[in-house]
Formats: structure tokens, C-alpha cells, sequence
């Protein structure tokens, strides 16, 4: 059984996530969706304010919304979907504990929300659970509408690739889907011929990657972000994995306005799996 997490707060970000994952797995034999919701000890509308005190009564209003949400997923898949709600304090440290503790194979949450707050809220936590998080997390834009899954890029820089590509569970993720696989890498020294080393790394990526039969670009540009955008749009990508790394993607995300409007502004999901 294959298990996806999508936490919810039942903003549009939230329940926009949990459509596209149930899209996205419709259809997909043996996996489960589950709605992941983190409450503290004063349950809270999205205006503020206070829906109940008393666990007996959190816990109808939090069946009827689950419930409602759960309606609405039916409607779109047949996967099967399932809710959580659990008390806790810090949101992304709930979240990764249920992850690591409950074998889920994907987090998949929204970027932003309807309101500032949301997007402070909503957005921060997302980016910090995909750069600090032990589980793979895809990230879907708010304006993100479910295609097919038939193009997957991943951006690698060809460096100490035997390290650093954590291969099993980029490759475990593509078999749910079998896409077509592009192998993405932005420099600007390359020239007409690779250099051996790149070489000698792209040998070893062949060999993690056979079964999918990947084509790649090595795309000489300054600005990785207008490259892979570009890359995407020609291509028709349907999503892109990254792999962060301590100081790299999505770790100095909120020091890096090109990291920024990549993961906000993306109209394609973007996976990030750690090595």
C-alpha cells in the first residue's frame, strides 16, 4: 500500500492540494490518501476565531469538515482517502514524525494561501518541511490543475552523483507513474561537448535511471530559474524533482529571491527528496 499525506487546514491551499492528489492517484491501484490535520488546545476558524474548546465538540465539527472535504475528493478519484487529526504544537515536526512513523511515501502540500497570513503560515511551513523534512513533499502551486503525469524532470548538477541522488525513492516515485524522464542540468560553462567528468557522472545516472529510458539537457544559461521554466513549458513538464541540499535549493530558500519565485510562482508541482 502506497501512502500519501496531504495536511489540510481547509483553507482553498489546503483542500487545492488534496484535489490534485486525489487526481493524481486516481486510478493508481493500492495507494491511500490520507487528510492530516494538526490542532492545537484552542481550535481556531481561518478568521481567527474560536470554533470550540471542548473535545467532544472539536471533534464533530472536525468529522463534518473531514467529511465534507471527503465528498468533494470522491467526486474527483476513486482512491481511497482517510483523515488524521492530532494535537500539537508545532505543525512541520507533527507532520514529519506521522510521516517517518506511518511509512507515507509523499507529503503533498499547497505554496501559498488566500490570505497574507496564510501565505506566511501556510507557505513557510511547506518550504521548511521540504527542506528539513525525512520524507519526500510535493509542493503544488495555488493555481496548479491536475494533468495527466506523463513528463517528470529532475534537475541535477552532476556532482558526486553516487552520493548525492537519492535514487530508490525518486525512482520508487516515478513507478506509480512510468513518465517520460528528463534529466535537467543548468551551468553556464557548458560548451559544445561535455566535459569527462560530466561524463563519467551522467554514465552513472544512465544506470539508476535505465528503466526509464531518460533524455537530458544540459542547458548553458545564467539564470536557472527562466532555464528550467523555459525547459518546462517546451517540454510540457507535468512535474519537477529537486534535490535539496544544505545549502543549496530550497535550504537558503528564503535568502534567494530566484529560489523564491520558483516555489511560489511555479505553475507545475515541484517534488523535492532529499539525498
Amino acid at each position: 500500500m502506497k501512502k500519501f499525506l496531504v495536511p489540510i487546514d481547509f483553507s482553498d491551499t489546503s483542500k487545492n492540494a488534496a484535489k490534485y492528489a486525489a487526481q493524481m492517484l486516481n486510478g493508481k491501484a493500492d495507494t491511500q490518501l490520507i487528510l492530516y490535520y494538526v490542532y492545537d488546545s484552542v481550535t481556531a476558524g481561518a478568521d481567527g476565531s474560536i470554533l470550540t474548546e471542548d473535545d467532544n465538540d472539536r471533534k464533530i465539527v472536525l468529522d463534518t469538515a473531514f467529511e465534507h472535504v471527503k465528498e468533494e475528493l470522491n467526486a474527483l478519484s476513486d482512491v481511497a482517502v482517510t483523515y488524521v487529526a492530532e494535537q500539537g504544537d508545532t505543525l512541520v515536526e507533527n507532520i514529519d514524525r506521522y510521516a517517518r512513523h506511518h511509512d507515507i511515501d509523499l507529503i503533498i502540500m499547497g505554496i501559498t494561501g488566500a490570505t497574507k497570513l496564510e501565505q506566511v503560515f501556510i507557505g513557510s511551513n511547506t518550504l521548511k518541511l521540504a527542506a528539513e523534512g525525512n520524507v519526500p513533499v510535493m509542493i503544488i502551486p495555488p493555481d496548479a490543475n491536475f494533468t495527466e503525469i506523463k513528463e517528470v524532470g529532475i534537475t541535477c548538477d552532476f556532482k558526486d552523483v553516487a552520493t548525492t541522488i537519492p535514487v530508490e525513492p525518486i525512482r520508487k516515485l516515478l513507478r506509480i507513474f512510468n513518465p517520460k524522464l528528463y534529466i535537467i542540468n543548468v551551468d553556464v560553462e557548458h560548451y559544445v561537448d561535455l566535459t569527462p567528468e560530466y561524463k563519467a557522472e551522467k554514465e552513472k545516472v544512465d544506470q539508476y535511471f535505465a528503466e526509464f529510458n531518460p533524455d537530458y539537457a544540459f542547458i548553458r544559461m545564467y539564470d536557472f530559474i527562466e532555464a528550467i521554466d523555459t525547459f518546462a513549458k517546451d517540454k510540457e513538464i507535468d512535474f519537477i524533482i529537486t534535490i535539496p541540499k544544505k545549502h543549496g535549493f530550497l535550504g537558503s530558500l528564503f535568502k534567494s529571491s530566484t529560489t523564491k519565485k520558483l516555489a511560489y510562482h511555479s505553475h507545475i508541482p515541484i517534488v523535492a527528496i532529499h539525498e
